[in-house]
């Protein structure tokens, strides 16, 4: 019989093919008959709740890739990890013989590390073994495709997950293709059905007959994936591992399902597009099994599902390493190398302990996001005017709304992912009446819809060809170099539309409903702009969360940030995080206008904080790239604050080169004059060319929550979170258990995404920048034509060629609170105490007379200071 004249139907299946085992063959159950027990149920549900989510391009935001393992103790999830898919979460044994040798990590540093980790590991026993010789790689839960791809010519494991990673860049594109999907309304599993059926790429591999084969199989998700664990002979206990190991093997499409599981979470539903992703892949593995098992791979594959039933596959297909020796090694030099870095810290710190506050009214107020590379920048400012005083605060600066830019439709989210936006707040023309106003929204909507157009003709199928060999070249000439000699102009963000220059209006976020219907479209909320009745309760929360509540200067800024690149897919990674992907101008533009509102400083004073009449905020806007901040609103103030406006320019402008000064080192810029740095790092920003327009949060070690007087002078290397705290005015530590439960944590998933894209960059990163292609107009990169959705961050991102950029370790967390408010706090909150017990986070507490004390899991707190820290080298 001649596989390719097989039939099947939807539900039963005829004799196998003449080519496939026969040998405990038996016909694919009907869907409404296939058992899913309890225990698998559970397994299943398990399995995908350990895949953390990705965010799509556009609302980049930093994650901690092992989210879903936070339940475990670090060490422990770096060996589900190892054990399940061969990824890394420490550093080769060969870099950290680096940091030895070169005095970063002491001896000293080593048995304490050891005493930390309860380890009986003696320094000489951990120098040797970073000299040696590294085991190779443990395999991982060996999935099917592996094993037929060692018995057959044919590389069947990237051609599934090519195939899984083409259907689900066609189903969940977000306006890149032109061409509408044929299976609107359809799961994605029953669009993959359909889809499977008619892929003639089996044919192209031999397996016409297979493609026929895929109509059989349940109709059922979950029974799919109950008939591939029977069928496959996979123990009961060893389901979990292969089904989390067979969502690692396309993890970058599993970690966009299980975003829209968390989306969904939050609104207290449920989305199950995982679930059927996982049921797409075992699929796979079944076809394959029935239709390319042969008498040598049965034996091989019984005997592989045995030993997973015993929990034994440090050798399995593709692999001869070690399993899990030496981990405990490994854990041990990480905590040396954060040790070392604790103590420069905390020696720090300590000399501190006499600086106290100023007294006298500032000269200016400057409140910046808690960002590292704001923690720069605020130092040159203080530099540059002693008489200032800067603040750190989270960038969304307690604003919890959702922006509509000018001509927009959808709002974008601008505060962190873990909050849920209360306002809506849109973008007009201001100074302009309803005729101008119209004018300028109708040509911003035309120009959008001509943008959309032109894309679509490029793009389409009947014009791209002929587009390109007519009129591409002449048409795009000019641009092509003005890309290739930096003359372009960076691309505004999102949130950053602005009228032509020559106008004499401006266009910003309104506090109130605009005047002029440019927010046509309501969104599901009741009201537009923020309520008059929640202004004042909000502007002192934002305040007092800030501990800003007395001896305001005359002008007090806030300052968020955002990044100017062009030609970079991962741009809003570089923007604000704690905006969700955005830029900071929409919030702290936002945040001026409200404490600005006469309405709402006189209700202030009903609750304690007295503005003066005087005090004029102003929105602000950081240029992380190029380090120069945009003053935003400034025709709103009074002529008496020329003077004062024009000398904050000034100080701007020079605190904007000291911080260029500082970054030309890492940039390779040194020896160059002030000059030289200002013109090469403008013009990174306009190079289509530049695959590291700056380090970002490379880098980032340290989270400080503390009054700015226990920082301010230190050069922290911009490797610092700093978030102004004053735990005496805080009653009820209302403040402390909002920076604990947000920007804290926060601040640990940018940690830990940068740690998991170094450790292991083929799983949790997203490899070479100069092969990225964007798949679905704004779900993520694919590294090539084909492959798995990478997720991460890029290694250009992390490594300039020569050294790592970023160091990867753990974030340490200093705390200047009590004791019994961070331990109820801790208690409370389920997330934050896994990561703290857990070991994903180092927190110290900072006591009033410049000591420390750790917190070490399951032992309490004990006294740290710089004298009994251990000694450098």
């Amino acid at each position: 019989m001649n596989p390719k004249d097989l039939r099947f139907d939807e539900t039963t299946l005829e004799q196998p093919p003449q080519d496939a085992a026969t040998e405990g063959y038996a016909p694919l159950m009907p869907a409404d008959a296939e058992p899913v027990t309890t225990e698998l149920a559970r397994q299943i549900e398990a399995a995908c709740n350990r895949i953390a989510p990705v965010w799509p391009l556009d609302r980049f935001v930093a994650v901690n890739p092992f989210h879903g393992l936070v339940d475990q103790r670090f060490e422990e999830a770096a060996a589900t990890l190892r054990r399940i898919a061969d990824a890394r979460m420490y550093m080769p044994r060969s870099w950290y013989h680096e940091q030895l040798a070169s005095g970063r990590i002491t001896e000293d540093d080593l048995r304490e590390a050891a005493r930390l980790c309860g380890s009986q590991l003696t320094p000489g026993q951990l120098r040797a073994a970073a000299a040696a010789a590294q085991a190779g790689p443990a395999g991982g839960v060996p999935l099917l495709t592996a094993l037929v791809d060692e018995l057959d010519t044919d590389d069947w494991s990237s051609f599934v997950v090519e195939r899984i990673s083409h259907h689900c860049a066609a189903y969940f594109d977000m306006g890149q293709a032109t061409w509408k999907r044929p299976w609107d309304g359809m799961s994605l599993y029953s669009a993959w059905r359909r889809f499977a059926a008619m892929d003639y790429s089996l044919t192209m591999m031999g397996q016409d007959a297979m493609r026929a084969r895929v109509k059989a199989l349940p109709e059922s998700p979950r029974a799919c994936i109950a008939s591939a664990v029977r069928r496959l002979g996979i123990p009961e206990t060893a389901a979990l591992d292969y089904m989390h190991a067979a969502l690692m093997d396309i993890g970058g499409w599993a970690a966009w399902t299980r975003l829209l599981r968390w989306e969904q979470e939050l609104q207290g539903g449920m989305d199950d597009t995982i679930v059927e992703l996982l049921a797409i892949r075992l699929a796979w593995d079944l076809l394959l099994y029935e239709h390319k098992s042969t008498p040598t791979l049965r034996p091989r594959w019984r005997e592989i599902c045995a030993r997973l039933g015993r929990g034994e596959n440090d050798a399995g297909v593709g692999g001869s390493g070690s399993g899990n020796t030496g981990a405990e090694i490994e854990h041990v030099l990480l905590t040396a190398l954060e040790l070392g870095y604790q103590r420069r810290l905390i020696d720090d710190l300590g000399k501190q302990r006499d600086a106290k506050a100023p007294e006298r009214r500032p000269a200016v107020q400057a409140a910046f996001c808690i960002d590292v590379r704001s923690e720069i920048i605020r130092r040159a400012f203080e530099t540059v005017c002693p008489r200032s005083q800067t603040i750190g605060f989270a960038g969304f600066f307690g604003l919890p709304l959702e922006h509509v830019p000018l001509g927009a439709v959808e709002p974008r989210s601008h505060l962190p992912v873990l909050l849920t936006p209360k306002y809506k707040v849109c973008s007009e023309v201001h100074g302009a009446d309803e005729q101008e106003a119209e004018e300028a929204l109708t040509t911003q909507r035309r120009r959008t819809g001509l943008a959309k157009s032109w894309k679509a003709f490029k793009m389409g199928a009947s014009s791209c060809f002929s587009f390109v060999e007519a009129a591409g070249i002449l048409l795009y000439a000019p641009k092509i170099l003005a890309d290739s000699f930096g003359w372009s102009r960076p691309v505004a963000a999102p949130d950053d539309l602005r009228l032509d220059a020559t106008t004499e209006h401006r266009v910003g976020p309104s506090l109130d409903a605009p005047h002029h219907g440019a927010c046509a479209h309501n969104h599901g909320h009741d009201t537009i702009g923020i309520p008059e009745a929640d202004r004042v309760p909000l502007a002192e929360g934002i305040l007092r969360a800030m501990s800003m509540t007395g001896n305001f200067a005359r002008l007090a800024l806030l300052v968020g940030h955002g990044s100017t690149v062009v030609n970079n897919p991962h741009a809003a990674g570089l923007d604000c995080g704690a905006c969700g992907g955005m830029t900071g101008e929409a919030s702290a533009r936002i945040g001026a206008a409200l404490l600005n509102d006469p309405a709402v400083r006189k209700g202030l004073v009903e609750r304690g904080i007295e503005i003066p009449a005087d005090t004029w905020f102003i929105g602000a806007l950081h240029d992380t790239c190029v380090d120069e901040v945009r003053l935003y609103d400034t025709d709103q103030l009074p002529a008496s604050y020329a003077e004062e406006l024009a000398e904050l320019r000034s100080w701007l402008k020079q605190a904007g080169e000291l911080t260029r000064l500082q970054r030309a080192a890492r940039l390779g810029l040194e020896s160059q004059s002030l000059q030289a740095v200002t013109a090469n790092v403008r013009h990174r920003s306009r190079d289509w060319a530049q695959v590291r327009p700056e380090w970002a949060l490379a880098g980032c070690a340290a989270f400080i929550a503390a009054p700015r007087e226990r920082t301010r002078g230190l050069d922290l290397g911009g490797r610092t979170f700093l978030h102004d705290y004053q735990w005496q005015q805080d009653a009820g530590f209302g403040v402390l258990e909002l920076i604990m439960t947000a920007p804290m944590v926060v601040a640990g998933w940018i940690n830990l995404q940068y740690y998991g894209s170094t450790t292991d960059n083929r799983r949790f990163g997203s490899g070479n920048k100069v092969l990225h292609n964007v798949v679905g107009g704004a779900i993520g990169v694919l590294e090539g034509n084909a492959g798995d959705l990478r997720v991460g961050l890029p290694m250009q991102s992390l490594h300039d060629g020569k050294r790592w950029m970023h160091e990867p370790m753990r974030l340490s967390v200093f705390l200047a609170a009590p004791q019994a408010a961070i331990d109820d706090i801790i208690a409370r909150h389920d997330l934050v105490r896994q990561m703290l017990d857990n070991g994903w986070l180092h927190l110290f507490r900072m006591d009033d007379d410049g000591g420390s004390h750790r917190r070490v899991p399951g032992a309490g707190w004990e006294p740290v200071s710089p004298e009994a820290l251990p000694k450098a080298a």
